[in-house]
């Protein structure tokens, strides 16, 4: 039983760090009108997933996204059971964490940004909306299959991961909130019952991780044979 709860239990709780903080930044930009920015914000969700990722590494890999348990699972790193467990873990962890927001940042903010739901920018179509999460989810597992996944992964932790999720939210921030993870979407969307544009947040990453997981097994992980670098 421990051996099944633990890595959930560290899903659980990165994910409810990572959402926590993003979602809460978000709010308090709104109520400070504006004064964090975006760089202050991507830094925010870049900090906490670098350092959560580097604190679940050892436990359960470290996910903290459905997309990223989504291209383990299609590189045969994880049975289907867990991961759903995984997923499921995540969502829930992700609208917890939302529902903190909620009750302990202020109202009127959390109420004028849905409590953190990424927007699709209105000159940015539903498509492009996808496509644009679908390119940042492929970088950033990209990178988590580079530094976390691989045997021959550079012993950097999450430092790397939270890095390039600094880059995805600076670029896609204004057009689409640089989500890149359906649990980040799905929590302030639940609590809030703001779902525009939710779909996009789910069919982009699960695009790009799909795409990136293809590249990574069948091009870029290491053999078993291959000698360490």
């Amino acid at each position: 039983m421990r051996a099944t709860l633990r890595p959930l239990a560290a899903e659980f709780l990165g994910t409810f760090a990572l959402v926590f903080v993003g979602c809460g930044a978000v709010v308090v930009d709104a109520a400070g009108g504006g004064r964090i920015g975006l760089g202050g914000v991507a830094f925010a969700h870049a900090t906490v997933y670098a350092v959560m990722v580097t604190a679940m590494l050892p436990i359960s890999g470290g996910h903290l996204n459905p997309a990223v348990t989504f291209a383990v699972w299609m590189t045969g790193r994880l049975a289907w059971r867990p991961a759903v467990l995984y997923g499921v873990t995540q969502l829930l962890a992700a609208a917890v964490a939302v529902l903190a927001v909620k009750w302990l940042f202020p109202a009127a903010a959390g109420l004028a940004t849905s409590l953190g739901v990424p927007r699709i920018a209105g000159a940015v179509t539903f498509t492009q909306a996808v496509f644009l999460e679908a390119v940042l989810t492929a970088v950033l597992v990209s990178t988590v299959f580079g530094t976390t996944v691989s045997r021959h992964a550079p012993r950097v932790g999450g430092f790397a991961v939270g890095l390039v999720l600094l880059f995805v939210m600076l670029v896609g921030g204004p057009l689409t909130g640089g989500a890149v993870n359906p649990a980040r979407a799905f929590g302030p969307a639940l609590v809030s019952q703001d779902w525009y544009g939710q779909l996009a947040f789910w069919l982009g990453p699960a695009l790009g991780a799909a795409v990136a997981a293809f590249v990574w097994a069948k091009l870029l992980l290491p053999l078993p044979g291959d000698p360490e670098p």
